[in-house]
């Protein structure tokens, strides 16, 4: 079990703000999402001899048993690797909110966040939203 718990002063820039996840739209643009990063794994085409084509990344929300996942296309995913630590609080921005297909869904939310270009992660030390990580309360 891990449960985080961050508050007091903000490392992050004063008026910063975050979208929970209800609050996502669609799109690319400026949103930002404060969450805590669960997991992520290597996506392999098991058809094409098991060829790497993404990181599958699970982010969970403020809100208890709140979800999403996203991921970092193949020609990024060098990129992204080090700001992955499984267990962090981090602060995602500048990413493409899409519709989750039926046939790739792995949560219940209806949304996924794909990492372009001009996404950033931070880890988020202070001032961050409460999100307790303790994996036991989270539906299998």
């Amino acid at each position: 079990n891990v449960s985080l718990c961050l508050s007091g002063s903000s490392n992050r820039r004063p008026g910063i703000r975050h979208s929970t996840f209800e609050s996502l739209r669609l799109g690319r643009s400026g949103q930002s999402i404060a969450s805590g990063f669960l997991r992520f794994w290597d996506s392999l085409n098991f058809k094409k001899d098991r060829e790497f084509v993404q990181i599958t990344i699970l982010f969970l929300d403020e809100k208890i048993n709140s979800v999403i996942h996203g991921f970092t296309p193949v020609e990024r995913a060098n990129h992204y690797m080090p700001s992955l630590k499984a267990g962090s609080i981090v602060k995602v921005d500048r990413f493409e909110v899409t519709r989750c297909s039926n046939m790739y869904k792995i949560t219940d939310h209806s949304f996924l966040l794909r990492f372009i270009s001009l996404t950033i992660i931070d880890g988020v030390i202070t001032g961050a939203p409460e999100i307790n990580l303790d994996r036991s309360t989270i539906s299998k």
